[in-house]
Parts: C-alpha cells; structure tokens; sequence
C-alpha cells in the first residue's frame, strides 16, 4: 500500500473545518488591518534563500528541498531551484520584481504549503503551511516606524484571541542593526571561546560561522553556558534603542501585554530591531505557535531598493493544534441546514431543483437519493445533525407545498416552496 511521504499527512474532515476556522478568522482580521493577499510561486531559485536567508542558516544548509531543473538536452546547465521554506524572501523577491514601491507602502498575507527537510515532531512536518503577513515599503512611506512593528503585534494578538488561543504569551527584543550585530557577535566569539568545546556540534559550528545562532540552540545541557553569554541589549546604538522604545510605548498604550527576553534571536540572517514570538504552553518544549520581526536590509540584500519591512510567520499546523486544546472540528463545522429526503420514482429530479433554490440562500443542503426508504433518509439526516429534513414525494410536489421537519423538536409542518427557505433561515 503506497502511503503519503515521511514528514507529510493527509488533513481530513471533520479537522479540516478547523483550518477552514483558522483561515476565515485570518482573512477577517487582516482586512481590518488593510492587508491584502499575495500568491507567490512554491518554489524559486535557490539564489533567493541562499542571500535572503543566510547560507550559514540550517533552513539553508541543512533543511531545503533542492534539484536542478535542466533544459532538454542533457548538457544544458540547469537552474537550480528549491520548494520554498519560508515565503518573507518570495514576497520580498515579488516586491522588487514587479516594483510594489510605486505604490507606497505595502501590507500584504499569505497562506500556503512551505517545505523543509527536518525531523519530524509534535507540530512540525516537512510540507508544513504559514500565514505570512509582511509590510514592506520605502522610508517615506513610514515602513520604518516603530508604529508599523507595534501595529503587527496588536493584529496578531487580536487574531489569536479571534480563533479562541488563550494564555498566550508575546516575547520581544530588539536584535540591533547590522553594526550592532557585528560588535555583539565579536563579543559572543571571546565569550564563547574558552567554553564552546562544552557545547554541542551544532554550537560549536555556529560559534564559527554565525555566533548568533548558539541562542537557538534547544540542548538542556547548553543552556547554563548560553545563559551566561552577552546579550544584545548591551550593544544596541542610540537609534535602535529609541526605536525599540517606541515598540514598547504603543504596546504599552493598547494594552498588548509581553515579556522582554534578551535571548530571543529569530533564526534567519535578514532580521534586525525588533524580534518576537509568539508562544502557548500547550505545544511542550517547541512551543513558538508563530515568529517574526523587522528586516530593514533584506530588498537591498536581494538586489532592490533600500525597503525598510516587518514581518511574521504564523505556523497554521502548530497554531490548530493549540487550537485543539479547547475547540473540536465538530464545534466549529458548520452543518447542513436541511437533509432532503426524495421518495420513489422521477423525485430526484424534483428534490435537486428544490435543493438549488435553497442553496441560493446560503443554506447548506444536502440530499438523500429516490431509492431510499423513509427511515434510511432519516438516519442519515440525523448521522449528518441536519437542523431540518424535508420530504419530497408525489403528492407534495403535486401541491407545490412540503412536509418539513425540524428534527430536534420532532416538529414538522407543511410549508410552500416560496416559503420554504424563510422559514428554514428562522429555524422555527
């Protein structure tokens, strides 16, 4: 039996309601916050995440779903692409491509499949699916401001109150500029110097390439040594403290509650300034539900103008399965307003039309078959929990009036077809 690949599985009914759930709820509050949808391709060049991510990264080195598109021949050299496995860099790629900065600032979300080669666990897979939402604009369209960071932290928290998440918690810290980070990460080298050789090989790989890194580290025995190393709040210039200052007051103004953490790095090169997660107990060790933060420098990085953006990631996997903690599929599908129920020969016919007048109301219809008998038509009303069932045979179709039963009451009256989806819609 051919059964789906490691690291993947099949979402569904009833659960995929609650991604239905989950997705409608972000549509809703990101149109309030003037967000607009993007749709970028699921896979790119490799280029792209190599410069935007940082090849030193472990997405980069270690996690990405890499091959070699060639042309017909065999020696045409062919371009190498990758399944995308984040899409801030695709949309960031798209901006500059299509030359969004004319248009001042941009707000833009996705939704969609991402992909990275890592080992599986509770809540993370190898395909995987994000709810991104970046805004990306040049310096004069106020895309630099620390309103525009706070603004994104109050809509996450709106939404995760909006899908029923509680107990959240918002971690926040500023990660500095370029040159912040270059004199923070020297200090991390001499401080890491004498005692890396305690530390995993991870750790001990990252103290060389990208000394940042070591704080993301999750092995129980590094964290006494990382819990002793600089921090960046020592390094931060002036223009970065005031900015991150700026985050805080209107978070403090609107009431968003969140815990300052100085460990806190988020795990791509193109961050800087402000840097948060958003995390939920019930997710264990791995607990970040979603992440993200400022990355002024990555359109120039990428080969555009100068862009100042923020962004997050939400991931939809982890984010249902806190959900699951309080809300089931069932609580949230919604279930057919009424099953209709055919009886005996040519009724098919009549109950499809009756079936289409009512869906044109919005209703949710579905419909049992002319060769079932009576009580079949009702035991399957009642497995769905259909509100009503509505019975069309010969002498009700001759009337042009139906037998309409609401099946929790036991109640059942004859209703006109002109009048039939009224009275469903009032569910008396």
């Amino acid at each position: 039996m051919i059964k789906s690949p490691r690291g993947t599985r099949d979402l569904l009914p009833p659960d995929t309601a609650l991604w239905n759930f989950v997705e409608a709820a972000v549509r809703d509050v990101f149109r309030a916050y003037n967000f607009h949808e993007i749709r970028t391709p699921i896979f790119e060049s490799t280029e792209l995440f190599a410069r935007g991510v940082g090849e030193e990264t472990d997405i980069v080195s270690k996690e990405m779903f890499t091959w070699e598109d060639r042309g017909r021949a065999a020696s045409d050299k062919g371009q190498s692409l990758t399944l995308r496995p984040e899409n801030t860099a695709g949309i960031v790629r798209a901006y500059i491509e299509h030359k969004l900065w004319e248009r001042g600032l941009n707000k833009f979300f996705s939704i969609g499949p991402m992909f990275r080669r890592e080992r599986p666990q509770k809540g993370r897979y190898r395909q995987f699916y994000q709810i991104d939402a970046e805004v990306i604009g040049p310096a004069s369209s106020g895309s630099e401001s620390p309103a525009r960071d706070a603004e994104i932290l109050e809509m996450l928290a709106t939404l995760l109150d909006r899908v029923g998440i509680a107990n959240w918690t918002l971690e926040l810290n500023s990660v500095g500029c370029p040159a912040d980070r270059a004199r923070f990460n020297d200090a991390l080298r001499r401080a890491l110097a004498p005692v890396v050789g305690k530390m995993c090989a991870d750790c001990q790989r990252r103290a060389v390439t990208n000394p940042l890194r070591v704080f993301d580290c999750k092995v129980p025995e590094d964290q006494p040594i990382i819990a002793k190393l600089p921090t960046i709040s020592q390094f931060l210039d002036e223009a970065c403290r005031a900015h991150y200052e700026g985050v805080k007051q209107i978070l403090n103004a609107v009431q968003i509650p969140y815990q300052e953490n100085p460990r806190l790095v988020r795990g791509l090169d193109y961050y800087t300034r402000t840097a948060f997660e958003f995390t939920h107990g019930s997710l264990g060790a791995q607990n970040a539900i979603l992440g993200g933060g400022r990355y002024d420098g990555l359109s120039e990085a990428l080969g555009g103008p100068a862009a100042p953006g923020i962004g997050f990631a939400i991931g939809e996997d982890r984010l249902v399965l806190s959900l699951m903690e309080t809300e089931s599929a069932e609580s949230v599908i919604r279930k057919p307003d009424v099953y209709i129920a055919p009886l005996g020969a040519g009724m098919n016919r009549e109950a499809a039309r009756l079936a289409r007048e009512l869906r044109r109301h919005d209703l949710v219809v579905d419909l049992g078959d002319e060769s079932f008998r009576l009580k079949k038509s009702f035991e399957a009303a009642d497995r769905m929990r259909a509100r009503y069932i509505l019975i069309v045979g010969e002498n009700e179709v001759a009337a042009d009036a139906f037998a309409l039963k609401h099946l929790a009451s036991g109640e059942q009256v004859t209703v006109p077809r002109g009048d039939l989806a009224q009275r469903i819609l009032r569910n008396e």
